[in-house]
């Protein structure tokens, strides 16, 4: 793409389904071989030349010979289908390989070896490349991985990230403004920051800092849409509907008055209209985010952080954040700004769930007005007895109360299958997979 910038209309949906197949009788066998002497089309992070770099010589999708054997082409022919003379039979499918051939070595090929902060985000770029040839927005499919037709790809491809982020001198990298403003904030990146961050300071800490921010503000844009897009609650029949056009049921009305429909005149005469109700319940609700930040829960501390102070900004709603592994750390205080949050705790170590509910329990005032979200992977060992035993109990006193085994990108999930089961039997099954399941179930109770 920096080489020739006319190929993007080409590589946006390359991947993707074709609408409709051509007939049988014109289809011409793919080339998808290239010939034996063709140079790399890329060379993986570590080694030399980067890998975003072709040699002057190889026969790019812009250069690529005709299927008939023609002269090559030349980087001007790039134009849109319809300007000029149409390609030779098979040309297409030919320049197709091509450019699905260089895609997939660019993001597939990452090599070994240490990787440079200009290696990450030229692999980046290439990931967002692919992406946009599957009809996906730049990091999407990372950020979703597990959710989706691609959601499998997207776990691999946040996998390769991550492998790459860990290969990278991460430090020296943050201590060079230029070389740190070359990253691209992704949850594996974030992951490593905030296990590593303290032992930053200077530059390279304040580098850290901007980078969990701009993370941090993207994800909430994000989640924050999907509390706005889910509109669930009780509708409260006690107010009357607002009389006023956008509210007007025309199918009750006209229902309501066919006895008025006049045979001579060919009309319906409406006497009385009908309005929606649409006042939803909104009584003042507690909301208690209890989150696991052992090592193996950073993307749900990352995601319920954020999701937390999307609540806390809701009317009506008072929120309260406990993170916890082996002590528990009330960050109330701060959970309107989950950027403080993040930097405020200390990922890995162990569990001990009965020390966070000994913490948690003195804020459940009003049972029935109190939503009580735990997440974790529930592997308490020693522990798990007295913490169900916990649990129970608050549920009991008329909490609602909700058990996530992860509100992560990917969907992933490893849960105790001795708590699973007892949270079924106790009517509260565990809510795992994409974050919107979680919005949905705070949603339903808080509005």
């Amino acid at each position: 793409m920096q080489r020739f910038p006319d190929l993007a209309g080409e590589l946006t949906g390359l991947l993707t389904p074709p609408e409709a197949e051509q007939p049988a009788a014109t289809e011409q066998p793919a080339a998808t071989e290239l010939p034996a002497t063709e140079p790399s089309a890329t060379e993986p992070p570590g080694t030399e030349p980067s890998a975003t770099e072709l040699p002057a010589t190889e026969p790019t999708a812009a250069t690529a010979p005709s299927a008939g054997g023609g002269p090559a082409r030349s980087p001007g022919d790039v134009a849109p289908a319809g300007d000029g003379p149409a390609a030779p039979a098979g040309g297409a499918e030919v320049r197709r390989a091509a450019l699905v051939s260089k895609l997939l070595l660019n993001v597939f090929g990452t090599g070994g070896g240490s990787v440079s902060a200009t290696q990450l985000a030229r692999w980046q770029s290439d990931a967002g490349w692919f992406e946009r040839a599957l009809g996906c927005e730049p990091g999407e499919l990372r950020r979703q991985a597990g959710d989706g037709p691609n959601g499998g790809l997207g776990g691999v491809l946040a996998g390769l990230e991550g492998d790459l982020v860990r290969r990278m001198h991460l430090r020296e990298v943050l201590a060079d403004p230029k070389l740190a403003a070359k990253l691209t904030p992704s949850m594996s990146l974030i992951e490593q920051l905030l296990r590593d961050k303290s032992n930053l300071s200077g530059v390279a800490l304040a580098n850290a800092k901007a980078l969990i921010r701009r993370y941090v503000d993207e994800v909430a844009e994000v989640l924050r849409t999907q509390v706005e897009q889910t509109s669930v609650g009780a509708i409260d029949r006690s107010v009357p509907p607002k009389r006023v056009f956008r509210n007007l049921d025309l199918d009750r009305t006209i229902w309501k008055n066919l006895t008025n429909w006049s045979p001579e005149d060919q009309r319906l005469y409406v006497d009385r209209l009908f309005y929606r109700q649409t006042a939803r319940r909104t009584t003042p609700a507690r909301l208690i985010v209890v989150v696991d930040q052992s090592g193996s829960m950073v993307d749900s501390m990352v995601n319920c952080t954020i999701l937390a102070s999307i609540f806390a900004g809701l009317p009506k709603v008072d929120v309260h954040l406990i993170a916890y592994d082996t002590r528990a750390l009330d960050l109330t205080p701060w959970v309107h700004d989950p950027f403080e949050v993040l930097l405020r705790t200390k990922l890995g170590g162990g569990n001990d769930g009965p020390v966070a509910m000994a913490m948690a329990r003195p804020k459940i005032t009003e049972p029935r007005n109190t939503v009580l979200v735990w997440i974790s992977d529930f592997y308490e060992f020693d522990r798990s007895q007295p913490l169900f035993d916990g649990i129970e109990a608050v549920h009991r006193s008329g909490v609602k109360f909700i058990p996530v085994g992860s509100v992560n990108s990917s969907g992933s999930q490893i849960v105790n299958p001795w708590f699973r089961q007892r949270f079924k039997d106790l009517g509260t099954p565990v809510v795992s997979g994409h974050i919107r399941k979680l919005v949905f179930e705070l949603k339903n109770f808080l509005t």
